[in-house]
């Protein structure tokens, strides 16, 4: 017999096997004469009382024992099969590449950026020297930006496909197995490296192939249909081109442009990373002055409408870092990150301002308009900073009140921070927003408004500022055949899971276009 129930529980005992088993005998008044196996489907932490507790959808089975659930996917051997060329080695295109091999066909993956092995140093080297690689970062490399951004795994797009398919897939590459069942997965920058380089040896091994330091440079258009790329003095060919390159590929964008495909301008958020003490949101989500052993550091969501336009926090990373994510020399781009057991002293998130079409002038008719806006922020940001990737910041109280800050608080921005008035960095639409939000954030979370917290310009690359459109049916470009535009960086997707998911699709599209 099998009984799926919820199971309420003190944090102390959330990961006791033997309380959860005596727990859900008495909550189905089970003999201890029958034998009883839980198997945990959902966890998630239940913090909107005073009492914080851990919440557990388990199926219980009573004189029986559960089928372990074995994910393996035998990827057969394609390298003899017909090939399929995919742009961008991020979560996209490294799930159109499985799901490739999956149907049959051979992916041969571009990546401009390099492994995550020698992207660490160019990591390092920003960090330390603030010299940016523009084609080896935060946001280029294998694995993408998701690799060095938290590895957040929380989505909503259970509509575009298989979440659970996806996360299987990371657990079977290395992901430790709560990523099934906690409500906010993360896997953790630290641990997401090893588990992209067993994805590229599943690739390689079923006979892809994967080309590092391989920019694209040119298209390879012929009659109105995509047949390959050039990459520098290389040439690749192929009848199906799926573009997974990411938000921050402005680059493509231009090369689209100069061959006049079709794409439109579309909508993004911009703002800024604000930073607290990780021990403040835990008092103010957890009712207590410590959290204790037993509780992990807390996170937060954060949303006003304020003057028609949203205002919400974004890729909240608790324990985390806020990063250095440019792609070129003279602009300023922050992001955040934690590792797997968010463990830093700092929580931050982005927080920024939904920014329309009709905010920017001119954008109906410049399908790069967008990108252009937040091009001209960035660096205006880099400016504010004087240099070198130090960002301009300021305390969060005298940023509402016009205020230059005599001094920063400590914070883990490694370049590091210039107290700025960061009314020179963001237009007048949105920094009169962000002020009228964060005192009304301050009442919905204690603690939140407070002049220790740091605010950190600029959170710019939320999502994609332009779109690629596609064809419904088919996902390929309606005027050029052979494209299959995907992911983020086409404006399809909002995070791994759904770029991963998005992947996927694409390569099932390629598929039926074949067959």
């Amino acid at each position: 017999m099998i009984k799926e129930i919820e199971l309420v529980l003190p944090p102390e005992h959330s990961n006791d096997e033997d309380f959860i088993r005596d727990l859900a005998r008495k909550s189905l008044n089970v003999s201890h004469k029958s034998s009883l196996t839980v198997q945990i489907l959902k966890r998630s932490i239940d913090a909107r009382s005073r009492k914080v507790v851990f919440r557990l959808k388990v199926n219980v089975f009573i004189d029986e024992l559960p089928v372990p659930e074995i994910f393996t996917v035998k990827y057969q051997n394609v390298s003899d099969k017909r090939p399929v060329l995919i742009i961008g080695a991020g979560p996209a295109g490294l799930f159109a590449a499985l799901r490739c091999i999956e149907l049959g066909l051979k992916p041969i993956i571009l990546e401009r950026g390099k492994d995550v092995k020698l992207r660490r140093r160019d990591l390092a080297l920003i960090n330390r020297e603030g010299r940016i690689d523009p084609d080896s970062n935060y946001c280029f490399g294998e694995g993408g930006a998701g690799t060095y951004s938290d590895g957040k795994l929380y989505t909503r797009s259970n509509k575009r496909g298989d979440v659970n398919y996806v996360l299987k897939a990371f657990v079977s590459h290395g992901a430790t197995e709560d990523i099934l069942i906690d409500a906010r997965p993360h896997i953790g920058t630290n641990k997401l490296p090893g588990i992209i380089t067993s994805m590229r040896d599943s690739i390689l091994n079923a006979g892809g192939e994967i080309h590092f330091e391989c920019r694209i440079t040119d298209l390879i258009i012929r009659a109105k249909k995509l047949k390959g790329v050039i990459a520098g003095d290389k040439k690749f060919e192929a009848d199906h081109v799926i573009l997974a390159t990411g938000h921050s590929a402005r680059d493509i964008y231009f090369l689209l442009d100069r061959h006049q495909v079709l794409m439109e301008a579309k909508a993004f958020a911009l703002g800024v990373r604000i930073e607290h003490s990780q021990k403040v949101i835990d008092q103010a989500q957890y009712h207590c002055s410590d959290r204790g052993p037993y509780l992990p550091p807390s996170y937060y969501s954060l949303v006003e409408q304020v003057d028609g336009r949203g205002v919400f926090s974004f890729c909240m990373c608790p324990g985390g870092i806020i990063a250095p994510c440019s792609t070129d020399h003279n602009e300023i781009v922050v992001n955040g990150w934690s590792p797997s057991k968010r463990n830093n002293p700092y929580a931050n998130s982005g927080t920024v301002v939904q920014i329309n079409l009709e905010d920017i002038p001119g954008s109906s008719g410049d399908a790069l308009s967008m990108l252009k806006f937040q091009s001209e922020i960035e660096k205006l940001a880099f400016k504010a900073g004087g240099g070198n990737l130090v960002a301009p910041a300021q305390r969060m109280l005298d940023f509402v009140n016009n205020r230059l800050s005599a001094d920063l608080p400590s914070n883990s921005y490694i370049p590091g921070t210039k107290s700025a008035d960061l009314r020179s960095v963001l237009p007048e639409f949105i920094f009169k927003r962000l002020q009228k939000a964060l005192p009304l954030f301050g009442k919905k979370m204690n603690g939140y408004y407070t002049n220790e917290a740091i605010l950190v310009g600029v959170e710019s690359r939320t999502s994609s500022p332009v779109r690629i459109p596609r064809d419904k049916e088919s996902l390929q470009h309606p005027q050029l055949a052979g494209l299959y535009p995907c992911g983020e960086g086409a404006g399809y997707a909002g995070g791994i899971v759904s770029a991963a998911i998005d992947g996927m699709n694409c390569a099932d599209a390629v598929f039926r276009a074949i067959n």
